[in-house]
């Protein structure tokens, strides 16, 4: 990875958005509402807590979802780390040179007020995602 990225949040792949986020509720955290995202194909709902790390739960839009083969390898998990960055084409281009891949192109993110994010994958770090600040997450 590289020194100027920022921790943003984790992510987690759920089946149900209501019945994790009560957990976390019950835990301190404050909920955002759920935001379907059609170019993802996923619902995400944000948690919130002060001095702890946010958290992104994100079920599956339909069995065709990205979502969807996580949860059915390893169940409801957390399965990605989010870092914000200035420049994302510049980042996914550092970060090729890293033996990272890019699971597509930069998108705009309807849960992050239409901030671009990209996915990569790397053998010894696994998934990551990254996002072009500002990273302001809908409440």
């Amino acid at each position: 990875m590289l020194p100027e990225f920022k921790f943003h949040h984790i992510g987690v792949a759920v089946k149900d958005i209501d019945s994790t986020a009560a957990i976390y509720v019950e835990g301190g955290y404050s909920r955002s509402s759920a935001v379907f995202d059609p170019e993802q194909n996923v619902t995400v709902c944000w948690l919130t807590r002060d001095g702890y790390p946010t958290v992104e739960l994100i079920a599956p839009g339909d069995d065709r979802s990205p979502v969807s083969k996580t949860l059915e390898k390893v169940g409801v998990s957390p399965y990605h780390c989010c870092y914000t960055v200035d420049d994302i084409d510049a980042a996914v281009a550092k970060l090729r040179k890293q033996k990272y891949v890019a699971l597509g192109k930069p998108v705009k993110a309807v849960a992050l007020h239409g901030s671009r994010v990209c996915f990569l994958f790397n053998k010894n770090v696994g998934l990551i995602e990254l996002v072009e600040a500002p990273a302001v997450i809908i409440e």
